[in-house]
């Protein structure tokens, strides 16, 4: 008998899904009388389930029979005490234009809050469905005032957007992100799409007084830390670091957000900015290992924008940082940038070499040893004793099998070997790290792979191919002005080849290094042209766009190239970016 019974039971579930699948095929076509008669056989046999209860009501209403609707549904409220019912019924009315019953019902709605607060959940729910936005935030809004401790403040902020009451919704965001402070970055998010770039800006203004309004009235670094995000976006880091210090001076804490702080303003290129924190970071640092990051970060900065004259006042700074920190693992990340610095910027190969033979006798762990021999390996490409430096990468390889830093020495082995013309043991390299389990040595190894593997079989002596991996060679080596050249007589002799676009995009981004941007131009416009349906079309029109702005000032040509690959390279990597400074440039409200 009990065995009887649950071969129903199975049975009866089975059917039931069966015709609910059957039901919302129906529904889906359109078919909306078919759906009906499916909908009533499963309420038949479920009938709290609110899901068919609300497809029974959607498909009278679909097939305009709002009667039928009007009749369930008081059939239901005499059956069932469930508040969202009223929202569906004055809905029914609103549909039949029957203005007042549909006021009167949703008021009946309203109203069960009153008596129980909890229902605001399924009648402001129903209410929303129904795109009723100013009766779902009436309901929201009546539930916390019944009971504070309610925090419907999302809600509302989302239904305060909707309808455009900007300054409504950034108060509920903000009013969300007081009770609840480690839901502010995505409140930040969700407020990301009301301002933009410009200070100027109406949101930006409005958003700025409410959290200065705030900040008087109710002191809170909450606030501070809202206001410094603002003046981010609008790439004011100066008015961003007056509130990360309050910050700081208030809270007594970690001085990493100022650290953050100064990178991004770093990487926006505001060094003025930038050095200022670091300065300040410097000065109020009790913890050393902060202070050396401080340094190290400021060390980076100032070298980047500083000419060769100073090269000689920056290696006293080194030296004198390593005389303070002194040499050991805490010092690594800066005993390493020495090293570069004096190979890459004093041309002091030997020197590098010799200062990093002594940082392997240091007491470091087998990692911290492979970042050291990946050094070492970097300065013998640049004297091009490749052989030498193989060594040490495949030291590496065998030391600390399937890390990251094997990997990053693997793609090394593969470059040195295209550097050395060795292009089938590179492409073998290559293939292997296609798989890498970091992103950026994966995307670096396929960028590589195919430029070996499209130019290889051009000519059996892969002339252009070995000219281009010399070109690559001596901008690794920082000289960029025979890459350029070299790149030029790749493009004179060899006009015919598929190189031909690759050497115009490398020798673009070197004419960029050495800030000549109108010759720059003229090669991403070469590539445009000449090459509309290659791999680096969306890429030169997304370098080209930004030297228009930034750099020759010709805002609407800029916009017009972040246009194209809107509409026209939806895939691109530069696709979001692109968007962005688009929205931008045409001065749009919202970003």
């Amino acid at each position: 008998m009990r065995f009887l019974f649950i071969l129903f039971l199975l049975v009866s579930t089975k059917i039931l899904a069966q015709g609910d699948i059957i039901a919302k095929n129906y529904f889906k076509k359109g078919d909306y009388e078919k759906a009906l008669i499916e909908y009533k056989k499963l309420y038949a046999n479920s009938p709290s389930n609110m899901t068919y209860i609300k497809q029974i009501v959607n498909s009278y209403e679909q097939l305009e029979q709002y009667d039928e609707a009007e009749k369930f549904l008081k059939a239901l409220i005499a059956r069932v005490q469930y508040p969202a019912f009223y929202v569906e019924l004055g809905h029914n009315y609103q549909l039949k234009n029957d203005l007042d019953n549909a006021e009167i019902n949703y008021q009946k709605a309203l109203s069960s809050i009153d008596d129980k607060v909890t229902n605001v959940f399924t009648v402001a729910r129903g209410f929303q469905d129904h795109s009723l936005l100013n009766e779902a935030a009436e309901a929201y809004e009546k539930a916390m005032r019944l009971k504070p401790d309610l925090n419907f403040n999302v809600q509302l902020a989302q239904i305060y957007g909707e309808q455009g009451d900007i300054e409504k919704m950034f108060n509920s965001y903000m009013n969300y992100a007081l009770i609840n402070p480690l839901a502010s970055d995505d409140v930040k998010r969700a407020i990301n799409d009301f301002i933009s770039e410009d200070a100027y800006n109406e949101n930006n203004i409005l958003f700025r007084k409410i959290l200065l309004s705030r900040l008087q009235k109710e002191p809170n670094v909450i606030w501070n830390s809202f206001l410094s995000w603002l003046f981010i976006q609008q790439k004011d880091f100066k008015k961003a670091f007056v509130q990360e210090k309050a910050i700081f001076k208030r809270e007594q804490k970690s001085l990493d957000r100022i650290l953050e702080l100064a990178a991004i303003a770093a990487n926006e290129n505001d060094t003025d900015v930038a050095k200022t924190i670091y300065n300040y970071v410097i000065d109020t640092a009790q913890d050393h290992e902060i202070q050396l990051k401080a340094h190290y970060d400021l060390l980076q900065l100032e070298i980047k924008s500083s000419s060769k004259s100073n090269y000689s006042t920056y290696n006293a700074v080194y030296l004198n940082l390593l005389d303070t920190f002194g040499r050991n693992a805490e010092t690594l990340e800066l005993q390493l940038s020495y090293a570069h610095f004096l190979a890459f910027y004093l041309g002091e190969t030997n020197e590098a070499i010799s200062f990093l033979e002594e940082s392997l006798k240091q007491p470091l762990s087998r990692t911290e040893k492979a970042r050291v021999k990946l050094k070492l390996g970097d300065v013998l490409v640049l004297k091009e004793q490749f052989n030498k430096a193989l060594i040490y990468y495949t030291q590496i390889q065998r030391n600390l099998k399937n890390s990251t830093i094997s990997q990053e020495a693997r793609f090394k082995v593969a470059k040195t070997s295209y550097y050395k013309g060795d292009f089938k043991w590179a492409e073998s390299q290559l293939k292997i790290l296609k798989a890498s389990t970091s992103q950026l040595i994966a995307n670096d190894a396929l960028a590589l792979k195919l430029l070996i593997s499209d130019n290889k079989y051009e000519d059996s002596l892969q002339t252009a191919l070995k000219l281009y991996a010399k070109a690559d060679l001596l901008s690794f080596q920082n000289r960029n002005e025979e890459a350029i050249t070299l790149l030029d007589k790749i493009l004179d002799e060899h006009k015919t080849e598929p190189i031909v676009a690759q050497a115009l995009y490398k020798q673009a981004k070197l004419f960029e290094i050495e800030l000549e941007f109108k010759k720059a131009a003229v090669n991403y416009e070469a590539i445009i042209s000449n090459f509309r349906d290659g791999v680096l079309v969306d890429d030169a029109y997304f370098y080209l766009a930004e030297i228009y702005e930034k750099q020759l000032n010709k805002p609407d040509q800029a916009k017009m190239l972040y246009e194209k690959i809107i509409f026209y390279h939806a895939d691109s990597i530069f696709f979001v970016d692109a968007r962005k400074r688009y929205r931008t440039l045409r001065g749009d409200a919202i970003n």
